[in-house]
């Protein structure tokens, strides 16, 4: 069954004055009926008639879905002195859109000759596929049937399918649209079967909507030579790779002389298109332009997308001062570049700043300007601009070579936040690169301000400008390169000559700017660090278990150059700071355990040390009794048992072979105290008394150099008050 569509345009008067219109359209038939075979261009032009009750209305007509629209109106040099507004109404589910205003302050022509059919009109607006609009337009004083321009349209524009990616693209659902939509106008709809509308094929244009005769250089219809540029030429969508529909545009190119400057803008609508979208949007503003304006073409000379497509825009080849329509006043000298979105608060992405950089540093580097420099430009037209700097025509201004339309002309484009990211544009299209620096030096370690590597080292390195901007990097080596990287690299390697060196790295800016980072100092050696002291145990104060004894583990680890730590292996882990020579740790008794330590300097050289030791414990019963002992048991002692003595002179010795020993003794508030000889010769008291009550206590230690056979002898002192002492044995390191 097929679909009949209608349309509905309708005015109503605003408290205070002022007039609405509106015009609701709904498609013929099912669009996804075809599936998405290739589908020409359309607009479609529907008048916003006034009647004597000031309503408007339009009688039921025909149409399809389309994808952009704006207001237009009879008169290309007469102004819209009020606001437009619409909503539409999605084609995949019906739901119908907030209010948008559409820009109606753009540029006139800088003719007055420029035709009778030439119209004048707001920026066309992408919406999506739509299959429904509602407009208002209203008067800034009020005025409801004054002020306005006649021939009022909403011109819709269906973009079509044009490219073989589009074409594989999924068709969108159609939904009946809802005619009692409670958002809908208010107004009746009553469906006609009348005939679709023939496409709206605006006249021919006049040679360019731009051409108007000014003080500054003419342009010509001859095509001139295409000059090298100073950088790469980045890569650029044609006209037949977006779809351009060339019958649109059928008269020849003018050409300036040269292109001193570059004015951004931005194409206004919204920022959430998806990108594979971007050729139908450049297709629609094309249409829109020469459809509804009654322009010979698209009026920028090229635009980018949020993902950094760059497609061509006014025919005449990318290579050639091509005159554009962009920017009122300034056309003759310069090109204009259309960023799609809004900018007004959402800047452009990264990657649409570094294609805007890039074509604009390639079309000044035809005519050997520096992106970053000034431009004296002549004005083809006497106004003011956005900031209220008045220019007359004929005479002479100052421009940045990469400005903004606001910068020529009093409008908001190209957005305050794009307007704001113009100094990184210039910057990243000038050069030198942005934000280089070193983030790190693999293969190497770094020690206070100096690296030390074994030899083989990368680079690693970020900067702010885009890859895409940068000829290559270079890797310096004592001032020299040594290797180069692509200008999107992050890395690079070599392998440095034992010695010291400078390392830094050397951007390429495509301009041939380079920046240099500050030197690293960098030493190649290969030499392993020594442990001056092997890995040793020795004995020390704290608690005895049957299963483990205190110990401390010593060495003593040195570099030539700069050691970074050390490491123990076994029979545990640890890792140590260069400087420390020791740690508390515990040993298994009547084991033997192995000590294996690696030293690791910066350059990543290292040396590892083991030896084996083990601790014996020497209980009470293996000693040499002397005098009177008493035998106590109990699960508190070493082995369940110990000896006590309150007898003064009596004492108990043992023999053993080892490097380090330690007497184990129990301590309470009672306790006396002992003598301590050591291969005959007094050494030490010590002194049990304690106010809490500790059991297997090492309480006093000694080590020697080596390992050698040696006597240890307590002796009671037979304390006045407290004589009596409990020892628990001894414990030694062979």
């Amino acid at each position: 069954m097929k679909r009949r569509a209608w349309i509905t345009l309708g005015a109503v008067a605003l408290g205070g004055g002022g007039l609405v219109t509106y015009a609701v359209a709904t498609p013929s038939q099912d669009p996804g009926a075809a599936g998405r075979a290739k589908r020409p261009v359309k607009v479609y032009d529907l008048a916003l008639k006034g009647t004597t009750s000031g309503k408007r209305e339009l009688p039921g007509t025909q149409t399809k879905q389309f994808s952009m629209l704006g207001v237009s109106w009879t008169g290309a040099t007469k102004r819209l002195h009020g606001s437009a507004q619409v909503r539409t109404r999605s084609l995949e589910t019906g739901a119908w859109t907030a209010w948008k205003d559409l820009e109606t302050n753009v540029d006139p022509l800088e003719s007055s000759e420029a035709g009778a059919e030439a119209r004048g009109a707001s920026e066309p607006l992408w919406v999506g596929p739509s299959d429904g609009v509602q407009v208002q337009v209203v008067h800034k004083n009020g005025s409801a049937n004054s002020g306005l321009p006649k021939g009022l349209q909403v011109n819709l524009v269906d973009p079509g399918v044009a490219t073989s990616a589009e074409m594989k693209a999924k068709p969108a659902a159609y939904v009946v649209p809802a005619v009692s939509d409670s958002t809908s106008p208010t107004d009746s709809v009553t469906p006609t079967d009348s005939a679709s509308p023939s496409d709206s094929a605006a006249p021919s244009a006049p040679a360019s909507a731009s051409s108007a005769p000014s003080a500054s250089a003419s342009p010509s219809a001859t095509i001139p030579t295409a000059p090298p540029s100073t950088v790469p030429e980045p890569p650029i969508t044609s006209r037949a790779g977006w779809g351009a529909d060339e019958s649109l545009s059928p008269d020849p190119s003018e050409y300036n002389p040269d292109v001193k400057a570059v004015f951004v803008h931005h194409s206004d609508g919204t920022n959430d298109y998806s990108c594979a979208d971007s050729a139908s949007i450049v297709r629609g503003i094309y249409a829109y332009h020469t459809q509804t304006n009654g322009w010979n073409d698209i009026g920028y000379n090229f635009l980018v997308d949020k993902c950094g497509t760059i497609f061509e825009g006014r025919k005449g080849g990318v290579d050639r001062p091509v005159l554009g329509a962009h920017t009122y006043g300034w056309n003759r000298e310069s090109a204009g570049i259309a960023v799609l979105g809004d900018h007004t608060s959402t800047g452009a992405t990264n990657a649409a700043l570094a294609s805007v950089a890039r074509i604009a540093a390639w079309k000044l580097g035809q005519y050997n300007a520096d992106p970053v420099s000034t431009v004296k430009l002549t004005a083809g037209a006497t106004q003011t601009n956005y900031f209220g700097t008045s220019f007359t025509a004929g005479s002479q201004y100052t421009f940045n070579r990469i400005s903004s339309h606001r910068d020529g002309y009093n409008t908001q484009c190209p957005g305050s936040s794009l307007y704001g990211q113009l100094p990184t544009i210039r910057a990243w299209a000038s050069g030198p690169v942005q934000g280089l620096k070193v983030t790190s030096l693999s293969g190497a370690g770094q020690s206070g301000s100096t690296y030390y590597t074994k030899g083989a080292i990368t680079a690693k390195w970020s900067t702010t400008t885009p890859g895409s901007l940068i000829s290559k990097f270079e890797l310096l080596v004592d001032g020299k390169a040594v290797a180069t990287a692509s200008g999107t690299a992050t890395s690079v390697g070599t392998t440095l000559a034992l010695g010291t060196h400078t390392v830094a790295v050397r951007a390429v800016h495509q301009s041939g700017k380079t920046t240099t980072t500050p030197a690293l100092n960098v030493v190649a050696e290969t030499t392993a660090p020594t442990f001056t002291t092997a890995p040793k145990l020795s004995l020390r104060t704290g608690t005895v278990n049957t299963s483990s004894v205190p110990v401390t583990l010593g060495w003593k680890a040195t570099d030539n150059t700069a050691l970074k730590s050390v490491s123990l292996l076994t029979p545990t882990t640890a890792t140590f700071g260069p400087t420390t020579a020791s740690s508390s740790r515990t040993a298994a008794s009547g084991t033997a355990s192995t000590w294996s330590m690696k030293a690791d300097d910066y350059a990543g050289n290292t040396r590892t040390s083991s030896a084996s030791f083990t601790p014996v414990i020497l209980q009470e019963t293996s000693a040499t009794k002397s005098g009177t002992w008493t035998s106590r048991s109990s699960t508190s002692y070493l082995g369940g048992k110990s000896y006590s003595s309150g007898s003064k002179a009596a004492s108990l010795t043992w023999t053993f072979t080892g490097r380090s020993a330690s007497w184990v003794a129990s301590r309470a508030s009672s306790s006396g105290q002992a003598y301590v000889y050591v291969d005959g010769v007094k050494v030490s008291t010590v002194d049990l008394k304690s106010s809490t009550t500790l059991y297997r206590q090492a309480m006093w230690t000694k080590s020697w150099s080596s390992s050698a056979k040696h006597t240890v002898k307590v002796v009671v002192v037979g304390t006045s008050g407290r004589p009596t002492i409990t020892t628990d044995g001894l414990v030694y390191i062979k």
